[in-house]
């Protein structure tokens, strides 16, 4: 290819904006961008702009926000702009007619190293599960959600204590130069796509995936092994958290670290149990160490570190 593709961006939250951003700071042709909607929200429900939406205004690319993407108003819209190619960062699920109409169809950025991973949250299931390792793929979009063929992937290692917020920020601009070596590659005609079928029985891997987290997903078990519940925790991080309760009331912990203890030595405590001096710590009891608490977030309160809450805090 000779010249440049006319693109069409889609996305919504913070995460692809660092996406639409490389796109035209190595000058790629983004002729539209595709946002949702604006929604009610924050003190008052006044509508607020998606992060995309706030970007594409303040570059004047062209914007639209369909309500639904099956609409025939908004494929002709989304026609009228000529696009060789769609790209799509943190959007919603496209019905067919959208993502195929491109003469080289729709291109998305997905957190994690397909085929492992497919789902709506990738980054926190992969901390949740203690993978060492994740990545970034960009792969060309079929009917089946997050199967399509992969173009480029880039891997991103995960350290010990790492959140999926602190995941998230990294992978943000990891996926953000991928997306534009993984253009100038189609552009240049140097890049092979490999089916995900292939990249299944050659690594002859088990598939894991990342569903959408849930209520439940959040709740602490604490019969599982101190680790187990670490990487639990860390995955929750910021949101949604992770949920478990004191004196009765509901608490959500977001950073931890693991006391462990000798293999012949176990808590006496049952798992579960909040122990704190009432001054300098707490943690609770597992069925092999300790999970020390770094902060916390108790009903109806404000996330604080531990310190300042044991401060106030009084044991029934």
């Amino acid at each position: 290819m000779d010249k440049k593709p006319r693109i069409v961006f889609m996305g919504t939250p913070a995460f692809a904006v660092a996406s639409l951003s490389a796109l035209l700071d190595a000058e790629m042709n983004v002729v539209g961008v595709v946002t949702a909607p604006d929604k009610p929200g924050g003190r008052g429900m006044q509508l607020q702009q998606s992060a995309v939406k706030q970007f594409a205004i303040a570059h004047n690319l062209p914007l639209l926000q369909p309500t639904k993407l099956k609409s025939p108003v908004f494929f002709e819209a989304l026609r009228s702009l000529k696009p060789d190619l769609q790209v799509v960062v943190a959007f919603r699920m496209l019905p067919e007619q959208i993502w195929s109409f491109p003469p080289m169809g729709t291109l998305n950025v997905h957190g994690s190293l397909l085929p492992q991973y497919r789902g709506a949250a990738p980054i926190n299931w992969a901390i949740i599960n203690g993978e060492k390792e994740t990545g970034v793929t960009t792969f060309q979009l079929q009917h089946a959600i997050d199967t399509g063929d992969i173009l480029l992937q880039d891997r991103i290692p995960i350290s010990e204590n790492m959140t999926a917020g602190e995941l998230h920020d990294t992978m943000m601009n990891v996926g953000a130069n991928l997306l534009v070596k993984t253009l100038h590659g189609l552009i240049a005609g140097t890049i092979k796509s490999v089916p995900q079928d292939n990249a299944i029985t050659s690594n002859d891997i088990t598939i894991q995936h990342a569903p959408k987290i849930f209520t439940d997903n959040c709740q602490i078990n604490w019969e599982a092994p101190v680790q187990s519940i670490h990487n639990h925790i860390r995955g929750l991080a910021p949101f949604p958290g992770a949920i478990t309760k004191v004196d009765g009331k509901i608490v959500k912990l977001f950073s931890t670290s693991i006391e462990s203890q000798n293999k012949t030595e176990k808590p006496k405590e049952q798992p579960g149990t909040f122990v704190t001096d009432g001054k300098t710590f707490a943690k609770f009891a597992c069925t092999d160490g300790y999970i020390q608490l770094n902060d916390i977030q108790w009903e109806g309160k404000k996330r604080m570190p531990i310190v300042d809450f044991l401060r106030g805090y009084r044991k029934p």
